[in-house]
């Protein structure tokens, strides 16, 4: 596995997006909306932020009005999805999703549940 993104959750995507690319040189690759958020992601190189900005109700909204800005999650690229959370469950670790699932850029994801990674969402992301 390797680091893929550090997901950031916002009230404001494009705004962070220009105080980011401007801080960090990190250009704005790609954009969706989808789920009730809004996805942004700038490069940094050797992974990507991505930004996320809710669109009405959904958990991106639950989580601003839990926490406000900031860390949501960090994901890992799992060159086989499957087999990755099969480890997760074989060393006991609590799965959100026990299927992969569509995410952005339609690669697959799939979430581990904080109460098993030391407070971390953890997601891992598959990009075949």
């Amino acid at each position: 596995m390797a680091f893929d993104h550090l997901g950031v959750a916002t009230n404001d995507g494009a705004g962070l997006a220009a105080t980011f690319e401007a801080l960090f040189d990190a250009p704005l690759v790609h954009e969706e909306t989808r789920g009730g958020m809004t996805m942004r992601f700038l490069e940094l190189g050797a992974g990507y932020f991505e930004l996320i900005e809710p669109n009405g109700d959904g958990d991106i909204a639950r989580f601003l009005d839990r926490n406000g800005p900031g860390i949501h999650h960090v994901a890992l690229r799992a060159d086989d999805i499957g087999a990755a959370l099969q480890r997760a469950r074989e060393v006991g670790v609590d799965l959100v999703d026990e299927e992969p699932r569509p995410g952005a850029w339609g690669h697959e994801i799939a979430f581990l549940h904080p109460a098993s990674t030391g407070g971390v969402l953890v997601e891992f992301v598959s990009h075949e």
